[in-house]
């Protein structure tokens, strides 16, 4: 006789997208030091770039004029994976996966260790189902951002629909060593859950 187990179904504000907010400095490398063969920008004092007031207008729910703004950032070349990735979150909250998924990978195109797009490909990735896929990805987000905890909590989720769930148990702890206290007591619940499932 098969046992139903009932997962505790985060909060969409907390565990869902990641949204990017702070521009990259795209003039540092990977070890923080400047390249001096990057193109300069002259930016206005008080004023927003392009991919800025599309963020602002999407963190104002005004999702129809952020989209306008993200592609003409990516056609004038400011923050082009972050206006992807921010896209991506767009279209995928309107359900068009398809093309949630093209502004992911375009993003990873881009920047293939753009942290934010690996997060929400797996989250995409883990809405349609493919579980496998939204592992990897989860995966990647950890060796990205390894202090993130909602990547070890869904990847926990996952691997438990994947029937893993000893290594369930093991990513749910791992949220719970760098969760918020308040998050703690939902790890503990879950990680009793999913040992009884043993």
């Amino acid at each position: 006789m098969a046992k139903i187990i009932k997962f505790p179904i985060p909060t969409p504000e907390k565990f869902g997208p990641q949204r990017v907010r702070n521009r990259k400095d795209q003039r540092r490398d990977p070890t923080g030091q400047l390249n001096l063969f990057t193109g300069g920008k002259v930016v206005k004092l008080n004023q927003l770039t392009i991919f800025e007031e599309a963020l602002q207008l999407d963190e104002q729910g005004n999702k129809q004029r952020a989209r306008i703004g993200y592609l003409q950032a990516i056609e004038q070349n400011d923050s082009v994976a972050d206006a992807y990735c921010n896209l991506g979150i767009i279209e995928s909250t309107a359900g068009a996966h398809a093309k949630a998924l093209d502004c992911f990978t375009q993003c990873l195109k881009t920047d293939p260790r753009h942290f934010e797009a690996h997060y929400n490909l797996a989250n995409l990735y883990g809405e349609i189902g493919n579980f496998g896929l939204a592992k990897a990805h989860y995966e990647i987000s950890i060796q990205l951002e390894p202090s993130f905890p909602n990547s070890y909590f869904n990847l926990g989720l996952t691997l438990a629909m994947n029937k893993e769930f000893e290594l369930a148990v093991d990513a749910i702890k791992q949220f719970r060593k760098i969760a918020q206290p308040a998050d703690q007591e939902l790890a503990d619940n879950l990680i009793q859950k999913l040992t009884a499932a043993l």
